[in-house]
């Protein structure tokens, strides 16, 4: 199963890390525009050099659509590229792209990123919650029939989420821990043998209080932590979204290794500056866990 794919990978790597492809423009070193056709083959260009640079270190990559999005119909053949690219190096990738509607467009959606022979078709996707349950319902089902993963919307990494996540029912429980209640009871639908679901959920690193929280609710689920690095989220603080074996999270950076290089670099040291980022990021969150975790099983 492919949960089971992706802890294989994290063990094997050591490293429950993702990389985030999320090209903005001004960040990407002058050399590969100079080099390149146009902007998205600059991007492309770009992406390929940070995979090839990471696909031994990490078991994942997760592209973020609209920074190709806002490149229309190029920008989406980039996308293409960049993810067809990635499976090629044996990666798991994940796009986030936080869809989600109600009925046949969500089913549309859930095709569209998930469904086996689409152009965009990856492993994971991330999905919005607040449509409600019946929204919800379509990418689970998918996820089922083709052995895909999907990480709701549960906890954000952002300061302004407490309006909505914060807000509490009549019963007294957060949005958040409702959302928690849901996913935990989908999750048996794509149950390792590993232990872990790929129903999962999007839990930031800037919160570690209510990520142990969440952690309790949602034992199984794989988390998707966003946070760490540039966000102000530490190693320390994405330890309460894993288990005592190791697992059960995996810890997304993109501005913190993607764009570590020097003013001016040239192709090969970019490269090399996101050889170090990534690994210094490993070791991090590693050796953290380790700390804490003396029985994990990598």
């Amino acid at each position: 199963m492919l949960i089971d794919r992706l802890n294989e990978k994290i063990i094997a790597c050591k490293a429950p890390v993702v990389v985030g492809l999320d090209p903005v423009v001004e960040s990407i070193p002058a050399v590969y525009f100079t080099e390149s056709a146009s902007t998205t083959d600059a991007i492309y260009d770009f992406n390929k050099d940070v995979i090839d640079a990471t696909a031994d270190l990490v078991p994942a990559v997760k592209p973020q659509i609209a920074f190709y999005e806002r490149f229309g119909s190029a920008g989406i053949a980039c996308f293409e590229r960049t993810i067809a690219y990635a499976k090629n190096k044996n990666l798991i990738v994940i796009t986030d792209g936080k869809r989600n509607d109600i009925g046949n467009t969500a089913m549309a959606y859930a095709k569209a990123h998930l469904g086996k022979g689409s152009p965009l078709e990856v492993d994971f996707l991330t999905v919005s919650p607040f449509l409600g349950e019946e929204s919800l319902e379509p990418f689970i089902q998918v996820c089922k029939d083709e052995d895909k993963g999907v990480f709701i919307l549960v906890r954000t990494s952002n300061a302004g989420n407490r309006m909505v996540q914060d807000a509490r029912g009549k019963r007294g429980n957060t949005v958040s821990e409702v959302l928690a209640g849901y996913v935990s009871k989908q999750a048996a639908a794509c149950l390792g043998k590993t232990g872990y679901s790929a129903i999962g959920a999007v839990v930031g690193a800037t919160y570690p209080k209510e990520a142990e929280t969440l952690r309790g609710m949602m034992k199984t689920s794989l988390f998707l932590v966003p946070g760490y690095g540039a966000q102000g989220g530490g190693a320390a603080d994405v330890v309460p979204c894993f288990n005592a074996d190791g697992l059960g999270a995996i810890v997304n950076s993109s501005r913190g290794i993607l764009y570590a290089h020097k003013v001016g670099c040239s192709k090969e040291e970019c490269r090399a500056s996101v050889v170090r980022a990534t690994k210094a990021m490993q070791r991090d969150i590693y050796t953290t866990l380790r700390g804490i975790y003396p029985t994990m099983v990598y």
